[in-house]
Parts: structure tokens; sequence; C-alpha cells
């Protein structure tokens, strides 16, 4: 059924959009699957320019009936979405049926987040007598004290660093720079990593702006951060899923909860809409109600 219609399709993909395999296989998965789905109700031959909006919402209707998540629906739409702009696009329909459909909605996942206790506790076991344990100490303090991500962290430079004002220049998604206010902490710990350790490393030519390096001198990865928060936190005994994202997410929800404008952190995040930061009043609600259910009276007599 429109076999035709997808290998032409496919080809589109390849030398047009030029899409990587996997993304191009899984495209042309997501009309397989609606073409299957439509062959035994339609008949083999149903020919594509009478092909309606509602056989679409039939088709999505059966993935959510099937218990498929909202994400793949989504993603699903998506890759039809794509199929019939380009035969709308090349001639061979007049209409797209998915025109008017909208996505399924997904929900947003709530993350993990630390309590200020158990960021203590993470800290605690890190090994302040190692010259790495010193640079980890300042990393940390950094995610936490000014809600970094972990891209920004790797990627900050010397002469992003404003001490004298309480700020750092940080290069968030799109290269888009923003000033951002961190903690005394982070700001303490960050001097004591530059002046007892990164000046004493070999720094190589291409990290010499860095600030956070690795023993051989070199810019630090991604990886690396991860692998340490991972790694003190498992020490901590910590069983929440710990990356260093859960320190910024930590860090927007400490401030949410102790009364902090959203738009402030909006801006200290970095996040291009306020929806985006608004998952952080659902985590404040969260928190909210557990301190009812602990420490109201009336819960106290149950």
């Amino acid at each position: 059924m429109w076999e035709k219609e997808i290998q032409s399709f496919g080809n589109y993909l390849k030398i047009e959009r030029g899409l990587s395999g996997h993304s191009h296989e899984a495209y042309l998965r997501d009309v397989r699957k609606l073409a299957a789905y439509l062959a035994p109700i339609l008949g083999e031959k149903w020919p594509l320019t009478d092909l309606k909006e509602e056989h679409i919402l039939s088709f999505l209707k059966d993935l959510h009936s099937l218990g498929i998540e909202a994400s793949t629906q989504a993603r699903c739409l998506s890759g039809l979405r794509s199929f019939f702009h380009y035969l709308t696009f090349d001639g061979h329909i007049e209409q797209d049926p998915t025109w008017h459909i909208k996505s399924p909605q997904q929900g947003r996942k709530l993350p993990d987040t630390l309590s200020l206790d158990e960021i203590n506790q993470i800290l605690e076991q890190n090994d302040m007598s190692t010259p790495e344990g010193v640079r980890n100490r300042a990393m940390l303090e950094m995610l936490y004290g000014a809600g970094m991500r972990v891209s920004e962290l790797t990627q900050l430079k010397l002469t992003d660093v404003y001490e004298d004002i309480g700020f750092l220049k940080v290069r968030g998604k799109g290269d888009k720079e923003r000033l951002v206010p961190a903690g005394k902490d982070a700001f303490r710990y960050l001097k004591i990593y530059l002046e007892s350790v990164r000046s004493q490393i070999p720094v190589k030519k291409e990290a010499l702006n860095y600030v956070f390096l690795n023993r051989r001198g070199g810019s630090l990865s991604r990886v690396m951060v991860f692998i340490i928060c991972k790694d003190l936190a498992a020490k901590a005994g910590i069983t929440k899923s710990i990356s260093p994202h859960t320190f910024r997410h930590s860090f927007a929800t400490h401030l949410i909860e102790g009364g902090a404008d959203l738009r402030a952190v909006q801006e200290m995040l970095g996040h291009e809409s306020i929806l985006t930061t608004e998952i952080y009043t659902h985590l404040d609600r969260a928190y909210l109600s557990q301190m009812v259910r602990d420490f109201h009276p009336l819960n106290k007599r149950m």
C-alpha cells in the first residue's frame, strides 16, 4: 500500500533532507505502520488522495489503546506530517490530512531533586585532600550555586568569571550568553581551586582559558562531570537518579521554595520560555503538600 510514494519519500529524506540512517528508517517505519493499519480497513489499493483526517485520528487512537506512550505517538505523528507535507509539496495530494491534528499531550516529567541535607551529604564524600577533590568541590558548588548546565560548566572560561561583582558569564543553548549570580561558597571554592590546583597544572594550549581541567591539563568532559556526580552520590548512599543536571534542578527548586520570583529564576536558568521554568512550581507544590502531610497537627493525630 502506497509503496511507490513511500520509496519516493525515502529518497527525498536521504537526498534533500540529508537525514541520518536512523531518522530515515524511523520516518519510513511510521508511514508503513499507518499503511498496515489502514490496509484491512480501506483495502490495499486505497488512493492517498482519498485519505482523510479521520483516518489518521483513528490510527492514533489505536496506538493510544495499545498503551503506546504519548511521546511515541507524538514522534509517529511527526513522521506522518513529514510524509504528507512532502506529498503536498510534490503534488501527489492537494491537502495534508494531518494539518489540523494536534500532537498528543505528553505531560512533563518532574525531575529528581536533592534536599539541602542530601547535597551536604554528597559534598562530605568529596576528598578535599586531593587536587581532583578540590576541583570537584568547586564544580559542585558552581552547579548548585549558579544552576549551570554541565555544558556551561565545562565551557566556562577564566575571562567569564567576575568575582568582584559575584557573577559568571555563561554560554547556554544556541550560544546565547547570560550573566548568572553565584553564591559566596561557589566563588570561595573556585578561588581555592584556581590558586592551589589549576595554577600547578601544565595546561595544554587549547585549554588555556578554560576554568576546569582534567589532570592532564586538558578541558574537562561532560561525561567526567557526570561520573563524578554519580560516584559521590553513590558513596553518600543516595539512590535517586543523580546527574549534574540534578544540581541545577535543586538550585531552581530551592529558590522557588524560598519565594524567588519565577521570572528571575527563568533568567538565571536561561530558559527561552517561562513555561519551561514553571515545572519547578509543580515541584514546589509537591513540597508544600509533603509539609502539610508531615507537620499539620490533624495528620499527626491519625
